[in-house]
């Protein structure tokens, strides 16, 4: 299933422009957009989420400036439609024999770190945001959806509206996280 990948650095410039004109913005989508199709390919009992994740990204990067003059909207639905094609080539080949290893305990630091600093830029939070943004979180499924329909009658505002809120609160938090990991990375 692996293609032979052409990623330059120029391709790579290419894809971080198309995903936002600020540097940064762009390598924080570009974070975001990777953890998400980790997650997608995990949902879909990938144990090599992430070699299918980075084989997506890898095929999106080698045509962004292709893709980045006729594509409109938001370019992460162009790679959830890269990332379809790329799960489909991975269940016609034969599925992975090894079961997923235990985390070294480089991962375990790692998640630490991660812990840590949403833990610190929740605690920058006022106390209802945190509620809000938490509470907004809980659940999966069916039973995420009814808790969040409660929560919107509970604050009396709608259910878009809700999402918005959680959005502008959540937002500060990423940009938080991405600072406090760039800081705890080890030299």
């Amino acid at each position: 299933m692996k293609h032979e990948s052409s990623v330059t650095q120029e391709s790579f410039d290419s894809l971080l422009a198309w995903l936002d004109t600020d540097r940064d913005q762009a390598a924080g989508k570009y974070e975001l957009i990777r953890r998400r199709l980790i997650k997608l390919f995990t949902c879909r009992g990938r144990h090599d989420a992430e070699e299918l994740a980075d084989e997506t990204i890898n095929r999106v990067t080698v045509k962004a400036s292709q893709v980045a003059r006729d594509f409109v909207g938001d370019p992460s639905r162009y790679f959830y439609g890269v990332a379809q094609k790329v799960l489909l080539e991975a269940m016609r080949s034969k599925p992975p024999q090894t079961p997923p290893e235990l985390p070294t305990p480089d991962e375990s630091e790692e998640t630490e770190r991660e812990d840590a600093c949403l833990q610190r830029c929740l605690d920058e939070l006022t106390s209802a945001n945190r509620k809000l943004l938490l509470d907004y979180y809980q659940n999966d499924k069916r039973a995420k959806i009814n808790h969040r329909k409660e929560m919107a009658a509970r604050l009396g505002i709608a259910q878009n509206a809700l999402r918005i809120r959680v959005h502008r609160i959540k937002a500060p938090v990423e940009r938080c996280m991405l600072a406090c990991l760039a800081e705890a990375q080890p030299a």
